[in-house]
């Protein structure tokens, strides 16, 4: 087996450990590395010719945290036991960075230790910052683009190896909450402001080692492992600590709503963990740990936000066609998406002609990315050299002669077939024959948009989300006649811009719209029955939506939701079954109330366009009826109009992997990220829990929600979805 942790002494005596695994960009920490480095630190204790250690890389970062999958491998390898596998497991790593952590010293007199510091030449995120914590000493490489911290919150896990315990005891539990809570990640400089390293260097190696050879014994004792230490800003009982923690408990449940398993095992494993003795205090931190890991929650969490994500993002579904590269990318319409769609293209690194009819608007289309980098500027985010170069990648026209050259059109106009076929065949006599014509319509489909194209087979759907600079997803839409050539552009371009991209098949509102709108549509639907708005909106939101169906439509403008209910009405005719969502959205529109743009909309709204309160004009016209659906009833009403829509989707084909159902539920409307998203969700409660549910809901409230067949054949099978999908999951 190739080493991933080398050992060299110098003439001074001090030895470097130095992480570097092979074929992997950044160093993720597997149990056999962890084996390496454990032996590699005792044959440095044990040699008389050590004066002290330095941990390092030879990467340009120094590690990405935990490979997630040696967590699964431990679970599976229990057997029986998981729980007992996983805890000895976390304990046998505690083991590792505690020794590193107490480097020889006497247990009783805390001398004749050997130093130990962590020298990082980039990011350390995860475990990389935990083993960091349990050196002496943290420098770092002064490196702005490197990200220091503890993100696991962010993939439902909280940091288990030692991150909870020894970061809460260096700062205080307050102080270390953006940390743990929120997986707040700093850059270098930021981070040693924050107290999260010690020191910043050009030549990290050389100041850990400058260090080393003159480190004390004080300076190796930590502050947990001296006599008379008190925990900073109190412990729980203490009076300041106590309104820390009651504070602390109410804010979690708060953000969490109590389905994030992880934030509330954190907060468990901190509290209780703070009233003993600090290896105590691991062994309990492991426990919790352990506690959440068997949680399906946090395996679906996983899965999706880590190992899917990270394999669609890579290409999994990309076919087998020579790279494909943007060199320069045409961007019609100067609106808000064409704008959007600009900046992050020139923030990538891509030239870009952003045109638009008037130079006006082709101009305020390019101040969208000069305001942009300013804020970023002011936040320290940015250069002014970084916003130089941004702008000088953009050209802002109404001549369509300067997309020659462009490699692909990104058409951003009005959503009007009339207006895009137009411009589409106007384009296509300008660009090369080989250029790629990309439409980033929400709703309209791509096979009839591609009719306007002489190259039908170069047409496809890249359809971004509002705002784009800051949604990560990007679907990416087949029409019938679309190439594997036109399929790889657009992956290869959403991967430049550093998004996550799926792919669908061509239909009425693509994959994630056609979700979102029965979300929003039967909410509404509850207001005309007489549902109180604050139950559907609070039902939504201890789902762990980000937004109630409501507020969200006031988000995205009611005349918008009016205009496609026109719209679907029109294609579908007589099997148009939403009547009773329109009479609400009509009326709203006929009264002016278009949502947050017109500060007026389900919600009120004060001058400044912040929501105060749910509309009493609402409440008027929609009177909340006598009898009040329990909580649960809502919930599975507004949980399975969008679950039934990704099933069908599947079952049509439209979507190909439900890799890409579930990424892009969570990424594209914050679809419940703690269940890992649709499918997972359905495997989680069970498929024939599911099809009760829909049985249960079609009998009350009509065939919308009946369950699909493909449903049912799961169910009948006793199979689940990633059970009988399994071959892109294994994949990953």
């Amino acid at each position: 087996m190739m080493s991933e942790f080398t050992y060299a002494i110098d003439a001074d005596g001090v030895a470097t450990i130095t992480w570097d695994v092979p074929g992997k960009s950044m160093n993720v920490l597997s149990f056999e590395g962890l084996g390496q480095l454990d032996g590699q630190v005792d044959s440095a204790l044990a040699d008389e010719a050590v004066r002290g250690i330095v941990i390092t890389s030879a990467k340009d970062s120094f590690a990405a945290g935990m490979d997630l999958n040696v967590l699964a491998r431990m679970r599976d390898d229990a057997g029986d036991e998981p729980a007992r596998g996983l805890f000895d497991g976390i304990m046998q790593m505690h083991g590792i960075l505690r020794k590193i952590e107490r480097a020889g010293l006497d247990p009783k007199t805390s001398k004749g230790g050997k130093p130990i510091a962590c020298a990082l030449p980039g990011t350390a995120l995860g475990i990389g910052y935990e083993l960091a914590l349990s050196c002496h000493r943290i420098f770092s490489a002064d490196n702005p683009k490197a990200r220091i911290g503890l993100p696991e919150i962010k993939v439902g896990l909280f940091p288990g190896a030692g991150g909870t315990t020894r970061l809460v005891r260096k700062m205080g539990a307050m102080a270390a909450a953006p940390y743990l809570l929120e997986g707040k990640t700093l850059a270098p400089a930021k981070a040693r402001g924050a107290g999260l390293i010690d020191e910043v260097a050009d030549d990290p190696v050389a100041a850990a080692r400058e260090w080393v050879l003159n480190a004390t014994d004080a300076d190796l004792v930590k502050p947990w492992d001296s006599k008379g230490y008190k925990l900073p800003g109190g412990t729980p009982y203490h009076p300041a600590g106590y309104m820390t923690f009651i504070g602390a408990a109410a804010m979690v449940h708060g953000k969490t709503q109590g389905v994030y398993p992880a934030a509330k095992a954190l907060l468990a494993a901190v509290y209780e963990g703070a009233l003993v003795p600090f290896d105590t205090a691991l062994k309990i931190e492991a426990r919790h740990f352990v506690s959440v890991l068997l949680r399906p929650e946090s395996s679906a969490m996983i899965r999706s936000l880590f190992i899917n994500k990270g394999a669609l993002e890579k290409g999994a579904n990309r076919p087998q066609v020579p790279d494909q590269t943007v060199k320069k990318v045409g961007v019609l319409g100067a609106g808000m998406m064409g704008a959007g769609i600009s900046l992050v293209s020139a923030m990538a690194g891509i030239e870009v002609v952003l045109i638009d009819q008037a130079q006006e608007a082709a101009d305020r289309g390019l101040a969208y990315s000069e305001t942009y980098m300013d804020k970023g500027i002011q936040r320290r985010k940015a250069t002014p050299e970084k916003k130089a170069a941004v702008m000088g990648l953009i050209t802002a026209t109404t001549d369509l002669n300067a997309l020659k050259g462009c490699d692909l059109i990104v058409e951003a106009v009005f959503e009007d077939p009339g207006v895009k076929a137009e411009i589409t065949r106007k384009v296509e006599t300008i660009v090369g024959e080989d250029c790629i014509f990309a439409s980033n319509t929400s709703t309209l489909p791509i096979t009839d948009l591609a009719k306007a194209s002489v190259r039908p087979e170069q047409f496809i759907g890249i359809h971004f989300f509002s705002p784009v600079e800051k949604m990560m997803l990007v679907e990416i839409i087949k029409g019938h006649e679309t190439g594997d050539r036109a399929v790889a552009k657009a992956l290869d371009y959403v991967r430049q811009i550093r998004k996550t991209p799926i792919v669908v098949n061509d239909a009425r509102f693509f994959y994630a719209n056609r979700c979102i709108i029965p979300y929003i549509n039967e909410g509404i639907r509850m207001v005309a029955e007489g549902v109180t708005p604050a139950l559907i909106e609070n039902a939504a939101k201890m789902l762990g939506f980000p937004l109630g169906p409501l507020q969200l439509v006031d988000e995205t403008s009611i005349d918008l939701g009016a205009k496609i209910a026109r719209a679907t009405r029109a294609a579908m005719g007589d099997a148009y079954p939403d009547d009773a969502v329109d009479e609400v959205l009509f009326w709203l529109e006929a009264e002016g109330r278009l949502g947050r743009k017109a500060m007026a909309g389900f919600y009120d709204y004060d001058q400044t366009g912040k929501r105060s309160g749910l509309s009493q004009t609402l409440a008027d016209r929609y009177p909340a009826a006598t009898d009040q659906p329990d909580v649960t009833q809502v919930q599975h009403r507004l949980m399975m109009a969008q679950v039934l829509e990704a099933v069908r989707a599947k079952e049509d084909g439209v979507l190909m992997d439900i890799r890409e159902g579930d990424v892009g539920a969570i990424l594209g409307w914050g679809f419940a990220p703690w269940s890992g998203g649709p499918f997972s969700w359905l495997d989680m409660i069970g498929a024939e829990s599911a099809v009760q549910i829909c049985d249960d809901l079609t009998a009350q409230h009509g065939p919308r929600f009946a369950a699909p067949d493909l449903l049912r054949d799961i169910a009948a099978r006793g199979q689940s979805f990633y059970g009988r999908f399994d071959d892109g999951a294994k994949a990953a």
